[in-house]
């Protein structure tokens, strides 16, 4: 794939995401009260984990457009979903504004050493190696979501 096209399937996964980001965001957010947080946070850890294996499974350009979209699903659901949980959390407490900054800087960690991972294994096993082991990262999320956070919001 030549650097034209490289840029140009980047701005296309980009914007895939983003399309599909803002209308899972509303859903979530006008549906919270009845379905509750903790199943639609399984739902974004689903989809990432998903999204990380199926990376491997082909090379298409369309293919990789297809599966980034799957992240929109993932984000707008964190997007939607962290306030609330936190707002849920802290309630009564005067403590949203600092729970909420250290929930920030635990994902920004997150993204680097993400980010650092996945270059690492690159290098040493190739990108097969590397997205199945973010894979696996966000799969054992899941795990740990469903045996250690307990439903924060009342169901209407």
């Amino acid at each position: 794939m030549g650097k034209d096209q490289a840029t140009s399937l980047t701005a296309a996964c980009i914007v895939a995401a983003q399309l599909v980001m803002v209308p899972v965001a509303i859903v979530v957010g006008r549906n919270t009260d009845r379905w509750g947080t903790k199943p639609l946070f399984l739902v974004a850890f689903a989809f990432l984990a998903a999204r990380g294996a199926l990376y491997t499974v082909s090379d298409n350009p369309w293919w990789l457009v297809g599966v980034q979209a799957m992240d929109g699903v993932g984000a707008g659901i964190f997007g939607a979903l962290f306030p609330v949980v936190i707002a849920d959390l802290t309630k009564g407490t005067g403590r949203f504004n600092v729970s909420q900054g250290a929930v920030a800087s635990a994902q920004g960690l997150g993204a680097a050493l993400s980010a650092t991972l996945a270059g690492g294994i690159i290098v040493w096993a190739g990108y097969t190696a590397s997205f199945l082991t973010l894979a696996t990262i966000a799969a054992l999320g899941l795990g740990l979501y469903v045996l250690a956070m307990p439903e924060t919001k009342d169901k209407k």
